[in-house]
């Protein structure tokens, strides 16, 4: 599970508002046995979080690896890695685990590069919440391998097997205005 959620950075977080369910993408970062997630103070999850009563959630994290393509429309598939977390979440209010705690989700964006910005000032950190959601009630499901054709369409003329889903980084496009002088850091151009 540690693995399948190291690998990447987007989640999905689902909770109940006023008895409607509610499914929001955003970035995560795990610590340990935590999760931590981030937005705006205005958020409806992260308001909803309070410190005392903590948030009912799920959180998904979903890798998609290939697409599995079989002789019958019927058999199509997926390969893919995926970790469901339940739990409640709560409010990170005390200044040391936050600061870590975002510290951590950027460099689990962009490996080395919590260290290479500057970090939130005082307006900044009072405009922001930070959930942490701890990794007890969790689970992982994966598929892989090929298509699972019937036996009386093995003849078929049709092409079957998988095609591979890779994610891949371009090269980095710098922002209008920044000094020519300042080059891409290597954690962005070596990957």
């Amino acid at each position: 599970m540690h693995a399948i959620l190291d690998a990447d950075y987007l989640c999905h977080l689902g909770f109940v508002r006023d008895g409607a369910p509610v499914v929001l993408p955003t970035l995560y970062a795990r610590v340990g046995e935590r999760l931590y997630v981030h937005g705006s103070t205005g958020s409806r999850p992260l308001r909803g979080a309070g410190e005392d009563t903590g948030l009912a959630v799920c959180l998904t994290v979903t890798h998609v690896d290939g697409l599995v393509l079989a002789r019958s429309a019927i058999h199509h598939s997926v390969n893919y890695r995926c970790v469901v977390v339940h739990g409640v979440a709560r409010q990170v209010t005390d200044p040391a685990e936050r600061s870590a705690a975002l510290d951590a989700l950027i460099d689990h964006i962009v490996p080395g590069r919590a260290a290479d910005s500057r970090p939130a000032n005082a307006r900044e950190l009072a405009a922001t919440a930070v959930v942490a959601l701890d990794l007890h009630e969790v689970s992982a499901k994966v598929r892989t391998g090929g298509p699972n054709d019937d036996p009386e369409d093995l003849a078929l003329p049709h092409w079957t097997g998988v095609l591979p889903v890779t994610r891949t980084y371009g090269e980095p496009v710098p922002a209008d205005g920044l000094d020519p002088s300042i080059t891409a850091p290597g954690y962005l151009t070596e990957r």
